[in-house]
């Protein structure tokens, strides 16, 4: 059995992952979070030339299902589709025509797409299947005239599009060694999920920021999930492990061995005795989880002081794994200080009042602590604007800040995908 990490295991080494990371230590510009020009040169150079993770195959659950995916950045719309054939594809949903947006909805099931302007009618596959009044035209060529494709692949049962005409590397190059550490992770009840958005005045990165580090949890969510994340032995929430994997990253964060809820959470209290959860941030029941919990990739340490792992997949997503399976944050930009943040959270369906019951507190939960975090990157970001500052200053445990960072200015700074991909 895995003991709990105590004080002497987490403060033996005071600089254990940037240094073996070799990672500089420098002060770390501000530009990248408040510069316009550099946010321009992120929207060409970062997000129309990396694999963008849009979605899970659930949403596709059978041929004829279709789902609109908005990039909002890129003023582009982008379709999916569940094939008659079984594959996944992917369309720029844009007629051939005018270039009207075929599609207004934002999923559902069609053998057709109809475009609502002048009624050029498109199958499931993207091909142009009808123009009306086609005799007045000049020689269309339908097989021309499909919907425009899309780069599309999936990786574990996430969907990935790349917006370049031709990409410059596979997804798997892409994803480099993470697609090794996470392959087969069970990723449970991945077909049910609610959805939390909000639209948040900070820089994208000063989003993602707040979800790759723990240091700050003592200090933001005293009253939520600070002694959670926290300890007499760890006051300082350090992590338990960090590896930077390619251009991506995971962390393990500590979970304090020694909490229990207090009298006053009465209802959480009875929530997890009666689910069997064994904690507080999860809406599961362990058996159900095992699997899940099993895999190398969760909990690496295989910690008992452990309460979940961040997942940083370059450039805007954050895989969540904890206690009771998996959840994802993606941070879309919308201008250089505007994001959207957008959350799914998965979990089983109840089958009974007491399933329902830690469910919804988990949601409380949830919600009380994203409200914390998004009041707290909207006040960083207005900190970051004034200009009074033009270097952060990074600590250990936030490695995979560090990296992300430099991943971001890589990037923009170089001429193709390989060059950005050679660490």
């Amino acid at each position: 059995m895995n003991k709990p990490v105590g004080a002497s295991d987490l403060k033996a080494a005071k600089h254990r992952f940037t240094p073996q990371s070799h990672l500089n230590v420098d002060p770390v510009p501000l530009e990248p979070y408040g510069s316009q020009e550099f946010f321009e040169r992120e929207r060409e150079r970062v997000f129309r030339r990396a694999w963008l993770m849009v979605g899970r195959i659930e949403e596709l659950p059978e041929p004829g299902c279709f789902v609109r995916k908005d990039i909002e950045l890129l003023s582009t719309s982008v379709l999916l589709t569940h094939s008659k054939g079984g594959a996944i594809r992917a369309f720029h949903n844009v007629c051939s025509h005018r270039g009207t947006q075929v599609v207004a909805a934002e999923a559902g099931k069609a053998s057709r797409f109809v475009c609502p302007y002048h009624l050029w009618t498109y199958g499931n596959e993207g091909q142009l299947i009808g123009i009306p009044d086609e005799s007045s035209f000049f020689a269309v060529e339908k097989k021309n005239c499909g919907l425009t494709p899309v780069a599309v692949d999936t990786w574990e049962g996430f969907i990935f599009i790349n917006l370049q005409p031709e990409p410059e590397v596979s997804l798997l190059e892409f994803l480099g060694p993470l697609a090794e550490h996470m392959v087969d992770v069970p990723f449970t009840f991945a077909d049910n999920c609610f959805v939390v958005e909000a639209e948040i005045k900070a820089n994208w990165k000063v989003v993602s920021d707040a979800f790759l580090e723990s240091y700050h949890i003592p200090a933001i969510h005293p009253e939520t999930i600070g002694a959670t994340f926290a300890s007499r032995d760890n006051p300082f929430a350090h992590l338990l492990d960090a590896q930077l994997l390619g251009a991506h990253a995971a962390v393990s964060m500590y979970g304090n061995p020694g909490f229990t809820l207090e009298d006053k959470h009465k209802i959480d209290r009875i929530a997890q005795k009666l689910e069997g959860s064994g904690s507080v941030i999860s809406a599961s029941k362990t058996n159900d989880v095992a699997d899940f919990l099993s895999h190398a990739a969760v909990n690496p340490t295989k910690s008992a002081s452990w309460s979940m792992d961040a997942i940083y997949l370059f450039p805007h997503t954050q895989i969540d794994m904890g206690p009771g399976g998996f959840w994802v944050h993606q941070f879309w930009p919308l201008a250089v200080d505007r994001t959207r943040h957008v959350v799914h959270f998965y979990m089983a369906r109840p089958t009974n009042a007491r399933e329902r019951l830690q469910q919804e507190l988990y949601v409380v939960r949830v919600m009380e602590v994203i409200a914390e975090d998004v009041s707290n990157t909207e006040r960083t970001q207005r900190g970051i604007s004034s200009g009074a500052k033009r270097f952060m200053q990074l600590q250990d445990n936030e490695v995979a800040i560090r990296h992300s960072v430099n991943n971001v200015q890589r990037w923009v700074a170089a001429d193709s995908v390989r060059e950005a991909l050679s660490l």
